[in-house]
């Protein structure tokens, strides 16, 4: 997106450099939008200059920038923001200025994602977020709570200043997507919780949680690709397909993901499990109680419901759902979608250089160890 980063030159790097690569210049980005210490300027530029009486600075910095940089400060993939770019990169040049507003909406994208992470840790009574305590063990749930929804928010500032720089039908629909998909996100995350609180009259269907991951965690991987895609200009029929693509990337991460919290290698003990603990509905739990012999299931969805942190009965969890296939299951079903949703995008793409590195890209995200 600068001179001093070539996305040209993709294919010859690894996918962790590219990754790495980007992160450096989407992290200086995010700090021109949403400053780690906010002032009376930083203030109004948020709130509005109508603003009646006095703002407090460290408040706000305290309550909102400290919380929200601490987890961005963690590390994190940045891997939707560079999605985003690159479907943006698919079809050919494209101008400084379309440049510059894919970037910023790239950040817009990253900062939804980590205050819904923030969030999520509340809801699920996680205790660590990237090897840290999470924000709300360290700043207390109210403060997690109102800076992780902050950032749903705070990010629509971008939108807003590019009014009078971009067609008016254009801010429009950057508007519509955003807002569609975070309304999206928010049924996802209802249907998740609802699941693995143990409420439901039964097991939901594969379908059914591939809908749900659809909307949870496929959500802001399709606003990235329909966003990227609408800046350069793209048809209707185009962006559609592509944010098609991103959703199906975002479920495929999500089902490697939870393969990898349950047996990755470079997971340490302290965590792997930690999905059985949280009793969650993964792909890998529904195939297991829809098709495991009726004792399996009952065992497994009785440790469950649990919530256990018990080593043994965690272990005991992962044993069933790999002695009945559940997990080689969840690999193969994810990158089976990705190879069909890459067959339908690939035709579009014009630059032969960006082709091949969104195809690697794209099949790190769901084949990754860690």
């Amino acid at each position: 997106m600068t001179g001093s980063t070539n996305h040209h030159e993709a294919p010859k790097v690894s996918v962790e450099q590219l990754l790495q690569q980007y992160r450096t210049i989407i992290d200086k980005n995010i700090e021109k939008w949403f400053p780690r210490k906010l002032d009376e300027k930083g203030l109004r530029f948020f709130c509005g200059s109508s603003a009646s009486f006095q703002f407090d600075a460290e408040a706000a910095t305290q309550a909102i920038s400290v919380p929200c940089w601490d987890i961005l400060d963690r590390g994190g993939k940045r891997w939707r923001p560079v999605l985003m770019i690159l479907v943006g990169e698919a079809f050919g040049s494209i101008s400084g200025d379309q440049k510059d507003t894919i970037l910023n909406l790239a950040t817009l994208c990253e900062l939804i994602h980590n205050g819904s992470l923030m969030v999520d840790d509340i809801e699920d009574n996680s205790e660590l977020r990237r090897g840290k305590p999470c924000a709300h063990h360290i700043y207390g749930t109210d403060i997690a709570i109102n800076a992780g929804n902050a950032l749903y928010f705070l990010p629509m500032v971008v939108i807003r200043e590019l009014k009078g720089k971009l067609p008016d039908k254009l801010v429009l629909d950057l508007y519509d997507i955003i807002v569609q998909e975070c309304i999206n996100l928010h049924f996802g995350q209802g249907m998740d919780i609802y699941w693995h609180q143990g409420k439901s009259s039964k097991s939901p269907s594969v379908v059914e949680y591939l809908q749900m991951c659809a909307f949870k965690t496929g959500t802001l991987a399709r606003m990235a690709c329909k966003l990227g895609a609408l800046v350069t200009g793209a048809e209707k029929s185009v962006v559609d397909a592509f944010g098609k693509f991103g959703e199906v990337v975002g479920v495929g991460f999500q089902i490697q993901d939870d393969v990898l919290n349950l047996v990755g290698e470079r997971f340490s003990t302290s965590v792997t499990g930690e999905d059985i603990t949280e009793g969650k509905r993964s792909l890998m739990v529904i195939h297991c109680l829809h098709n495991a012999p009726e004792e399996d299931a009952k065992r497994l969805l009785s440790i469950l419901n649990l919530h256990t942190k018990e080593r043994q009965l965690i272990d005991e969890a992962i044993s069933i759902l790999q002695k009945n296939g559940s997990i080689t299951y969840a690999k193969d079903m994810g990158k089976k979608m990705i190879v069909e949703a890459w067959a339908s995008v690939e035709p579009l793409i014009t630059s032969a250089e960006v082709k091949a590195g969104l195809k690697t890209f794209t099949d790190f995200l769901v084949e990754r160890e860690i």
